[in-house]
């Protein structure tokens, strides 16, 4: 059985490390409640963007024009992990760089690799890898304005039109809830068609001012930067919530384990205590006997 000092060691270890997840969890939770507010208020403007230019786009000549939704033969790709800066959360981080090494192992294989990771965990991770890296943005998250993730989408973007990449796809987790986050793999460029609007508006006519060219030209690209801002808040707010999960299931194991240690210790005490009566009753017996 361990001796008193190291089990009080022990538990004065895990007393102060259970301080440390719970103010983790309680800074995760002030955080996440901020980044939740503005994922809620950009999904609705979101879809709405992208549901208007899917209605312009069936009602007249589709996407064909559309720079953006340009269709060739697949050679090189860009691949954009977002995870978070710090780890403490889970398996948030580890989830997306798994997702894409199986992207590329399964989808790409054989093509031009080029990986703009965001966020250092994935820079880290895919940097050990022999890919192509932009490493322009990934302390996006240092600074998570618009302005700065806008930077990022236009990289992506204006590469695309210049042939320098063939299809951009994006993987990053969807916030569902606190426990909850799902790893969405998405193709970001050439733009993918939406059917399902395509067949409801179809019978729809529109009046387009000044002119649909004009339409599309300005809203496509405003489309995906909004599309490429949402996905990185999406990320944001699931890193927290993925942290917040973590730190308080670190915080309850920690008691448990308080409560084993303090039995431990008590059970030792006691043994320790008992020695020292039989100790004390021997040496009495001794000195009768003399």
């Amino acid at each position: 059985m361990a001796n008193l000092k190291e089990v009080k060691e022990r538990i004065t270890s895990v007393v102060s490390t259970q301080q440390i997840t719970k103010a983790m969890k309680m800074v995760s939770a002030s955080k996440l409640r901020r980044a939740q507010d503005k994922i809620v208020q950009m999904r609705p403007y979101s879809q709405k963007l992208t549901h208007i230019l899917n209605n312009v786009s069936a009602a007249s000549d589709g996407a064909s024009d559309v720079v953006f939704a340009e269709k060739r033969e697949v050679r090189n790709v860009l691949i954009i992990p977002v995870t978070s800066d710090k780890g403490l959360c889970g398996a948030f981080n580890s989830n997306i760089i798994k997702a894409g090494n199986q992207t590329i192992a399964r989808q790409f294989a054989g093509k031009n690799i080029t990986i703009l990771p965001i966020g250092k965990k994935s820079f880290e991770a895919f940097k050990k890898r022999e890919f192509n890296m932009v490493t322009d943005y990934y302390q996006l998250f240092q600074d998570l304005t618009f302005e700065n993730v806008r930077n990022a989408a236009e990289y992506a973007m204006n590469s695309f039109i210049a042939g320098e990449y063939d299809q951009v796809v994006l993987v990053y987790n969807e916030f569902k809830n606190v426990a909850t986050q799902e790893v969405q793999v998405e193709q970001f460029l050439p733009m993918a068609k939406d059917d399902s609007t395509e067949e409801k508006t179809t019978e729809t006519e529109y009046l387009l001012e000044p002119s649909r060219k004009y339409i599309i030209e300005e809203l496509v690209p405003t489309s995906l930067k909004i599309q490429f801002y949402k996905a990185v808040l999406e990320s944001n707010a699931s890193e927290h919530g993925a942290r917040m999960t973590a730190m308080d299931k670190a915080t309850e194991n920690a008691g448990e384990l308080l409560k084993e240690l303090r039995l431990m210790y008590n059970r030792s005490r006691q043994a320790a205590i008992t020695n020292e009566i039989l100790e004390i009753v021997s040496g009495a017996n001794a000195l009768e006997g003399k």
